[in-house]
């Protein structure tokens, strides 16, 4: 399969998608239990005239169909409405938010490729209590969810020591990578230990193998084998395990941010659902879907640059 019809196909793959999910997420909001047109009031009590106003306002007396064609008319043109809770356009404060989260991501992501990839090579190649220890470690590490994470690091480090911000995001490159450093070890912590558990895993399976053990025989340095053989046959397994870590990042950013207060799609997500704004639930949610999609066809794209053995057809498969 070429790069080309590849593209093409999980493009068309993630508009089908994006659809249905589009679908979903507008109707699962006119599901929650109690009257839209008293969640936009505030629930404050009205006349049957106010809120025949409002329906009459958003069009919730049409019918479901009529009102999902049009906004999702509205979504293609970059339009997700007005957000019934800051009073401004959507567009805006997702704008405003998104590089935020972005970073907060970013920063998290190569913590765990870096710690997470040294522990799990470590433990492959040394073994004994090295072994022993990065298993201990890890286990704890997937065993403190990110949220726990969060306010123990808070305490220490911003509470007690001082040496960080409890909360905000800061102006400026440096300074908000100081603000989004605890939040960013916070979402990491986790994955890390789930990292360098798949790295230690591949490798030692990798360790195993005759290619190896030929070139042992054959006099070649450890560190050339580990190197050209043992951790190059790992990548693919680790690639894969990338795209779950950056889904699971997306989803626990949420907690993080809010516990933070970082200002990023996360908390605003939050903030939102809690006082019922859906069009900016609804924005929110559909961006989440839009960015795992984007991150899975990026690793099927770098699969098989990463390991010649797997096709564009096979890992897209896969």
């Amino acid at each position: 399969m070429t790069l080309a019809r590849f593209a093409a196909r999980r493009l068309a793959e993630m508009a089908a998608t994006l659809l249905a999910a589009s679908f979903v997420v507008f109707g699962a909001m006119y599901l929650a239990p109690g009257d839209p047109a008293g969640f936009l009031l505030g629930g404050r009590s009205a006349s049957p005239e106010a809120l025949a106003a409002v329906r009459a306002q958003y069009h919730l007396d049409d019918p479901f169909l009529v009102r999902y064609g049009r906004w999702l008319g509205d979504v293609l043109h970059g339009d997700f409405g007005r957000s019934l809770t800051y009073r401004t356009d959507v567009s805006r404060l997702l704008a405003d938010r998104l590089p935020t989260t972005l970073l907060l991501v970013t920063m998290a992501l190569v913590v765990v490729a870096v710690v997470g990839l040294l522990l799990g090579r470590l433990a492959a190649v040394r073994g004994g209590a090295t072994d022993s220890a990065v298993l201990v470690g890890t286990a704890l590490a997937v065993a403190t969810p990110s949220f726990v994470a969060a306010v123990l690091l808070q305490g220490l480090f911003a509470v007690k020591l001082g040496w960080f911000p409890s909360s905000g995001a800061g102006d400026g490159l440096l300074d908000r990578l100081w603000h989004l450093t605890l939040p960013a070890l916070a979402l990491a912590l986790f994955l890390i230990g789930l990292l360098a558990r798949v790295t230690r895993s591949a490798m030692c399976e990798a360790l195993d193998s005759e290619h190896v053990t030929v070139a042992r025989s054959r006099g070649v340095p450890e560190r050339h084998i580990v190197r050209r053989h043992v951790l190059r046959n790992s990548l693919g397994t680790v690639l894969t395990t990338g795209g779950l870590i950056v889904s699971t990042l997306l989803v626990c950013t949420v907690l993080v941010e809010s516990a933070f207060s970082v200002g990023g799609i996360g908390q605003l997500l939050e903030l939102s659902t809690s006082t019922k704004d859906f069009p900016t639930v609804q924005a929110v949610s559909l961006v989440i879907v839009a960015l795992f999609m984007v991150v899975n066809l990026v690793v099927d794209l770098l699969l098989p640059l990463v390991d010649p053995r797997v096709t564009l057809a096979t890992g897209a498969a896969g």
